[in-house]
């Protein structure tokens, strides 16, 4: 997260004064109601630390810094061969989608680096970036026959999903010799361990 601002209890703003504290589903403010635009410039202001115009025919730009501190990150070893080596694999294609547009194929690790995988062929699938984050969330799965999982809680949570349910219970593309394709332990440990039921 960047730019967070805690307040402590005495220093909370109070709610626009039409809030109601037992809304349901969510509530909208048109910022051209003087009131309304009133009370959230202060309280961009708050966040932000100086006034803020919300003058909606002014476009909001933040001043000063863009980027904070140089920090060092681990980089993580081996990753672009490993990326090389699931491409040619599955042949240039998502396992799941059959997309071919690169830039948005990852090559995903099925037991995380983190958990003991490493970079080998048997615990990577070529993905669309997409697929490979709801992979990696556990909103998606494949299970040891090679077909497509997809946790209801996709719908349950976010009311949409469509796309991968009309793909539940299909077969994934794998690699053509048997040795390459994702080890049955590591999609077992990925449906037991990350997939949501």
């Amino acid at each position: 997260m960047r730019d967070v601002r805690f307040f402590s209890y005495g220093e909370r703003p109070e709610p626009p004064r039409d809030f109601k504290p037992n809304l349901v589903q969510g509530k909208s403010f048109d910022l051209g109601t003087h009131g309304e635009a009133e009370y959230f410039q202060y309280l961009l202001s708050r966040l932000i630390g100086h006034e803020v115009d919300v003058d909606l025919s002014v476009s909001w730009h933040r001043p000063g810094p863009v980027y904070g501190d140089k920090r060092l990150a681990p980089q993580r070893l081996g990753q672009t061969a490993f990326k090389a080596v699931v491409l040619n694999a599955y042949e240039g294609r998502c396992a799941v989608t059959g997309s071919k547009i690169r830039p948005v194929l990852q090559a995903a690790h099925v037991l995380p680096l983190p958990k003991g995988g490493e970079h080998r062929l048997d615990n990577g699938v070529l993905l669309r970036s997409d697929v490979h984050t709801l992979f990696d969330r556990g909103y998606l799965g494949i299970d040891p026959k090679y077909r497509l999982m997809v946790s209801p809680r996709l719908r349950d949570e976010f009311g949409n999903g469509n796309e991968y349910f009309q793909c539940k219970g299909n077969g994934i593309s794998t690699p053509r010799r048997r040795r390459d394709r994702p080890n049955a332990e590591f999609l077992e440990w990925h449906a037991d361990t990350v997939f949501r039921r």
